[in-house]
């Protein structure tokens, strides 16, 4: 029998290789807009539009998402995602207008919307509360991994005169692949292999799948109105990284394709850098502190502020290089409070974490499919592609503010006074 540990560690494998291929297909659209446009017709409002639709289908399906790996089994309903948005990937490719782009991108984003909730539910069940810091920092460094590689293979590709068509199909395959190794490797509870002291979390799980939601109880809480709040902020600084960033380059700074294609690539690998040690620092900061509220928070909100004061800095940069190195690194701190925000929504989920967190990512992917939107809009209206670097410094600011309001100690499915 395996121990414990060794199971934990490839249960968090297989949901970070799920991120990472993930955002591998979610990601290439901002290197390949341009490109797009142009043998499309597209103006930078139509783009806008069609970088955000993802993030409109993906917000609506997260709680349909999270119940379905509720009420299937996380094994079955994350196969099935990964299946699904390799096919979107496919239909992606095949597009020859601007209603069929939208199409494939809606369907993609309904595909995706479970990964996260699913996620959530599995380390709820399978990891006690001083370890689910690492494990969110994992999963959130998949996705990274997965940006990172798709900014730069995708600029590298496209330069190399690749169509952008087959760059689309070809990144279908990964999640085909995974789709069927999960499927045939994961164990969806920890019964009799994991540590004692967790199946009473599981069992609960269980239950929950068959029991109401407490809505009321849910939306009573300021905390969870607040988590929503931090998340929609961070959602839609980020998202200017993933989608107009190489754009926002090309324009502003000089650079090729290809090369804006690496320069996110490597402002993606610091935010993944931040990630990582902010799990591990989350987890540490418990322990020593033993305070869940001041240990979330310091990390939390103090990322944010940083990179808040990063950027806005960076408006004022002529320097190429020493802009993108600020903004790197206001990416890094920005990432670094990541863990703290999302293992909150699994500290305060209780029996229902996969739909309370569920609610947090969709309030999240409001922000980012609204959020190109107007930044195509102010590039089309105004043509100040800098602008932008002040308005995300206090998107960024605004984060950090809701974390005055945030208790992970409380339960939201109960009534308010009730802790976890």
């Amino acid at each position: 029998m395996k121990s414990s540990a060794i199971l934990r560690a490839r249960v968090i494998v297989g949901l970070s290789l799920a991120a990472a291929i993930a955002y591998l297909c979610r990601q290439p659209l901002g290197v390949a807009e341009s490109t797009i446009s142009a043998e499309l017709g597209l103006n930078k409002i139509e783009s806008g539009i069609l970088m955000g639709t993802f993030f409109w289908s993906y917000a609506f399906f997260q709680l349909p998402g999270g119940w379905l790996g509720h009420a299937w089994g996380n094994r079955r309903a994350l196969s099935l995602f990964a299946v699904a948005w390799s096919l979107a990937m496919v239909l992606t490719g095949l597009s020859t207008t601007f209603v069929f782009l939208l199409v494939a991108q809606l369907v993609m984003g309904a595909a995706q919307a479970g990964i996260f909730p699913c996620s959530a539910l599995v380390m709820r069940r399978w990891l006690p509360v001083d370890e689910r810091g690492v494990g969110q920092g994992t999963v959130a460094g998949g996705m990274q991994l997965g940006a990172i590689t798709t900014a730069a293979l995708t600029g590298w590709m496209l330069g190399q005169q690749i169509s952008w068509r087959w760059v689309f199909m070809l990144y279908s395959v990964p999640g085909l692949i995974w789709a069927a190794w999960f499927f045939l490797r994961f164990e969806e509870r920890p019964v009799a292999a994991a540590d004692s002291e967790q199946r009473p979390s599981d069992q609960v799980s269980v239950e929950a799948a068959h029991s109401p939601t407490p809505w009321k109880h849910v939306f009573s809480h300021v905390t969870m109105w607040f988590i929503c709040a931090q998340q929609s902020f961070r959602a839609a600084g980020y998202i200017f990284f993933a989608t107009w960033f190489p754009s926002f380059l090309q324009k502003t700074r000089g650079l090729s394709i290809e090369k804006s294609g690496w320069m996110q690539s490597g402002l993606l690998a610091a935010a993944m850098l931040g990630v990582l040690l902010g799990g591990v620092l989350a987890d540490r900061l418990y322990r020593r502190m033993d305070n869940l509220r001041r240990s979330r928070a310091l990390l939390g909100a103090g990322g944010q502020v940083v990179c808040g004061s990063l950027i806005f800095t960076a408006f004022f940069v002529t320097s190429v290089p020493l802009a993108i190195s600020l903004m790197a690194a206001g990416a890094f701190f920005a990432s670094l409070g990541g863990p703290s925000a999302t293992s909150v929504a699994i500290d305060i989920g209780g029996q229902h974490v996969g739909k309370v967190y569920a609610i947090m990512n969709m309030s999240g992917n409001f922000a980012a499919a609204l959020c190109p939107v107007v930044i195509g809009w102010i590039f089309h209206t105004t043509e100040n592609w800098n602008i932008v670097l002040l308005l995300f410094a206090g998107i960024y600011f605004s984060a950090a503010a809701c974390w005055f309001f945030i208790d992970p100690t409380v339960d939201v499915t109960k009534p308010k006074g009730d802790s976890c």
